[in-house]
């Protein structure tokens, strides 16, 4: 394949550490190709990525990427506001658009909707892109069918901004909608906030720590029984097939998907 027929790919939050990711799995696969980049500080007109020797466009405007940069795809590993700046941008010029950024919530999604449709483009929100915790949320959602009590907990390095994680609120959505789950009442709660925090009938609790990247678990209870699921991040590299996949799949995709596994055919 030559150059000229791979997908060109802007990476929005490229300097950070899942832009760095995301630069990789674009390295690695023969179907895509780096048309720029875009960050938070000013690095002059070009970075040079060492991987390939060699320097690609830079710019802290994500207008001026999309008006210059000729890409096919936007992908956006910032933050929530970062993140629906771009996407009208993206929408603006009918470019489809991938983003993990976290921080996102209901109205946020309402909002990538009508975006997408607008732009009649892909816009896919990917809360993680390792493939294991797709699955996870999958299995959690066949789960559900058949337990009343449910509790999430979710541990993150201690420099994340943001809590619960978007992965974590995602997994309460995708099983809350599904049906109403039975919340013991806490007659006497010493400490508040100790019970979590309550999101449409799930209780979610966040840990930060050092030494941790991220890790999710979903437990379901009946009488006499538990059921634990549980999904560890060891490595950010984890994220690359996922990455690759979103990337090729939704140039081919109108409208908002939420999460992977429509793409992964999971659902």
């Amino acid at each position: 394949m030559n150059n000229n027929s791979k997908i060109k790919v802007i990476v929005h939050g490229a300097m950070g550490k899942m832009g760095l990711i995301a630069t990789e799995a674009i390295l690695q696969d023969s179907d895509l190709t780096i048309a720029g980049f875009v960050g938070l500080k000013d690095r002059g007109n070009s970075v040079v990525v060492n991987a390939i020797n060699d320097s690609v466009p830079y710019t802290t405007d994500i207008s001026y990427a999309i008006n210059n940069f000729n890409p096919d795809v936007v992908i956006d590993l910032t933050n929530a506001q970062a993140c629906m700046t771009a996407a009208k941008v993206c929408s603006s010029n009918s470019i489809p658009m991938v983003t993990g950024s976290s921080g996102l919530n209901d109205s946020d999604l309402i909002e990538l909707d009508k975006l997408a449709n607008a732009g009649n483009v892909g816009i896919l929100v990917a809360p993680n892109f390792a493939l294991g915790a797709v699955i996870l949320t999958h299995i959690a959602n066949i789960a559900a069918n058949f337990f009343d009590y449910v509790e999430i907990i979710e541990s993150h390095h201690e420099q994340k901004v943001d809590a619960p994680s978007g992965t974590a609120l995602a997994l309460a959505k995708s099983i809350s909608d599904r049906k109403k789950f039975i919340q013991p009442p806490t007659h006497k709660e010493t400490i508040k906030g100790t019970r979590g925090g309550d999101y449409n009938t799930v209780n979610i609790h966040s840990l930060r720590l050092p030494g941790k990247l991220a890790q999710h678990e979903v437990v379901f209870g009946s009488s006499g029984q538990t059921l634990s699921l549980r999904h560890d991040t060891l490595s950010r590299e984890c994220y690359i097939p996922a990455i690759s996949i979103s990337l090729k799949k939704i140039t081919k995709i109108k409208g908002l998907v939420n999460g992977l596994e429509t793409i992964l055919d999971l659902k």
